[in-house]
């Protein structure tokens, strides 16, 4: 196993283990984060032991998302981030306008294109791109007390990657993007987008077992059954409707009133942005105190 910076990366059995681990930024997904984690899923896929591959977090998410802070700047001893460009290598650089949402697509169509089945294992705070990393994994195994959602819809942009069609009914795609809330893992499996919920103390259980029974099919015959679903799906038009998600996106972020959470980002700090964008809805970051709180991982 490589010596990362960001990330951790186990082999169990038949399945390896990718583990966002910036538990002290709540897996914030940084570049260089990103970058580690496109490296080690192809030497998963290239490795003839491993069958199934899980990303996980570690601390009190499996990810809030994006990183916002500024740290995301990476300097030139970062080994697996795209020299020309700074953010991770994942093919097309896509520079200019319109840069961001068409360069997160060519990462996760690394996902999606990965000869082996990605389980996600989603426990505490989901937010934003990490909702995004999840949802393009085949698989998501969720913690019960699991907080998912996008809440930059509230002020910030369009989501960056329009999964949410694919993966719930209409009427509730349009109740969560319009207002940025979130739901529980118990309540993403009965939407239909996760597989299962269990209660945190048997997630690394649930989910590894769940690896290891899809693992009994031979490496060739998951690669050909993984094709054939994703090419039904590009012919329903899943390809298309993300990458034209993007160029909406962009267009959100240009609107007027689109630079609102970045200058008070600049201005007085992230926090205060994010207590601008979230405190007339009383939740995440702007939360009461005694609101409840997804338990933090045991592994």
């Amino acid at each position: 196993m490589k010596d990362y910076r960001d990330i951790l990366t186990i082999k169990q059995q038949r399945h390896g283990i990718i583990q966002l681990n910036r538990p002290e930024k709540m897996n914030a997904l940084s570049h260089n984060l990103r970058a580690e984690l496109f490296d080690a899923l192809k030497d998963f896929e290239m490795d003839p032991e491993v069958r199934t591959i899980i990303i996980r977090g570690s601390g009190r998410a499996f990810s809030a998302g994006y990183d916002l802070s500024g740290v995301s700047q990476t300097s030139d001893d970062r080994d697996y981030v795209e020299k020309r460009s700074g953010l991770p290598n994942v093919g097309p650089i896509h520079p200019g306008q319109g840069q961001w949402p068409q360069h997160l697509l060519s990462g996760y169509w690394q996902i999606w294109e990965c000869t082996k089945p990605v389980i996600a294992q989603v426990h505490g705070y989901c937010l934003a791109g990490g909702t995004e990393l999840a949802s393009m994994c085949d698989l998501m195994v969720v913690a019960e007390d699991a907080i998912i959602g996008y809440p930059p819809v509230r002020a910030m942009t369009p989501v960056d990657i329009i999964y949410h069609p694919w993966h719930m009914h209409m009427r509730k795609v349009r109740e969560l993007l319009y207002t940025g809330d979130s739901v529980t893992g118990r309540e993403a499996v009965e939407l239909g987008w996760a597989n299962r919920a269990v209660p945190i103390d048997r997630l690394c259980e649930v989910t590894e077992s769940l690896a290891e029974r899809i693992a009994n099919i031979d490496g060739p015959m998951l690669q050909m059954t993984k094709r054939q679903i994703n090419r039904v799906y590009e012919i329903m038009g899943f390809r298309t409707s993300l990458q034209v998600g993007g160029d909406i996106q962009e267009l959100g972020r240009v609107r007027p009133g689109g630079e609102t959470f970045g200058r008070i980002a600049r201005e007085n700090g992230l926090k205060a942005a994010l207590d601008w964008r979230d405190g007339p809805f009383g939740d995440y970051g702007a939360a009461p105190p005694d609101a409840p709180k997804p338990a933090a991982a045991t592994w």
